[in-house]
């Protein structure tokens, strides 16, 4: 239950308009909305049609309200929660709503493994078949869902919470308040290869560094991060990273970055801070990206983005460069066929 619209209105410390006793248990997008749920708009056009939804009270950015203008009418029986920014206040509103997430019970479970050697902090708690290897430093109130594995020397800050199925290799180091999501994969060995010197195969070059996890990261589930060859590789403070990336060995991801599903990134790449690589971006091993660029999706990354710029297509270029071309690959099938007609009409002379 969110409350009626005046809990939440004050809750937010927004203005009100219209009913104050709208008993509200949800939040939904307009499309899916009931009576009983709050929705919100971002564009002046969505208010018609939360007006034709069964929504009786809706989250209006003040700017949104403006842009509307005397060109929207309040319904009666209706309620406006104006607040600065309708998808921040949606946040709140979904944190404070989100039932806490079920967590083993306080200690170990009898089923888990603890070697002696490890060091644990106030208020752990391990679940079931976890595995904490020797030399382990957990600190005070992380939490080891079922299945986390940890190997030896492993380091995991205070608050972190690993869920199930995670592994973490020898040496790695995870940073207070991370989450990281099922089945993922921390320190695995790098994907180096060599020609072996009698021509027959490969030899697998030896990746003796570790991960370093910086603070407040999260890691999407079957997402996997190399260990590095030499030094670490490196993710750095309140970066989010989505379900099925793969991040090579020595990579360096500076602090706050945004790498969406299906990212790939080759070897020893480094990505500025603030960063954002959309869906199923693939990076080139040795590319530089520089602070608060932003990489279109299924772009490949083949050359060094400067800072601040945008890009997108295969190989990926600067966006107005990629929006022209697109636009001449539509019309090249048009082209090709005027070329034909026009050879077509000189040899017929």
């Amino acid at each position: 239950m969110l409350g009626t619209t005046r809990d939440i209105a004050d809750r937010l410390g927004a203005e009100l308009r219209g009913r104050e006793d709208i008993a509200l248990d949800r939040v939904d997008a307009i499309e899916h909305a009931g009576a009983r749920a709050l929705t919100f708009v971002r564009e002046p056009s969505r208010l018609r049609d939360w007006v034709a939804s069964e929504s009786r009270a809706v989250l209006v950015s003040l700017a949104t309200l403006e842009e509307a203008g005397e060109a929207f009418k309040l319904p009666d029986g209706r309620a406006l929660i104006v607040v600065p920014d309708a998808d921040l206040a949606v946040i709140v509103l979904l944190d404070s709503a989100k039932p806490d997430p079920h967590q083993p019970d306080a200690g170990a479970h009898a089923s888990a493994v603890i070697d002696s050697g490890a060091t644990i902090g106030d208020g752990v708690r391990i679940g079931p078949h976890a595995v904490v290897g020797p030399g382990c430093v957990l600190g005070d109130g992380v939490v080891l869902h079922a299945g986390v594995v940890l190997g030896a020397s492993v380091r995991v800050g205070r608050g972190t919470r690993l869920r199930s199925h995670v592994v973490v290799e020898d040496d790695c180091i995870i940073g207070d308040g991370c989450e990281v999501h099922p089945n993922v994969v921390i320190g695995g060995e790098g994907f180096g290869y060599h020609p072996a010197p009698d021509g027959r195969g490969v030899l697998r070059i030896p990746h003796v560094g570790n991960v370093e996890i910086g603070h407040a990261v999260e890691i999407g589930a079957g997402t996997t991060i190399d260990r590095g060859k030499f030094g670490p590789t490196r993710i750095g403070d309140g970066t989010k990273i989505d379900n099925l990336v793969q991040i090579g060995h020595g990579c360096r991801i500076g602090c706050a970055c945004i790498i969406c599903g299906q990212v790939g990134l080759a070897g020893s790449v480094t990505l500025g801070d603030g960063v954002t690589l959309a869906g199923n971006v693939g990076v080139a091993d040795n590319i530089s990206i520089g602070a608060g660029a932003t990489v279109a999706g299924k772009a490949g990354v083949m050359n060094d983005i400067p800072a601040g710029e945008t890009w997108g297509g295969f190989p990926a270029m600067p966006i107005k460069d990629w929006f022209r071309n697109s636009v001449g690959q539509r019309r090249l099938s048009d082209l090709v066929r005027a070329a034909k007609a026009l050879t077509r009409g000189a040899e017929a002379q």
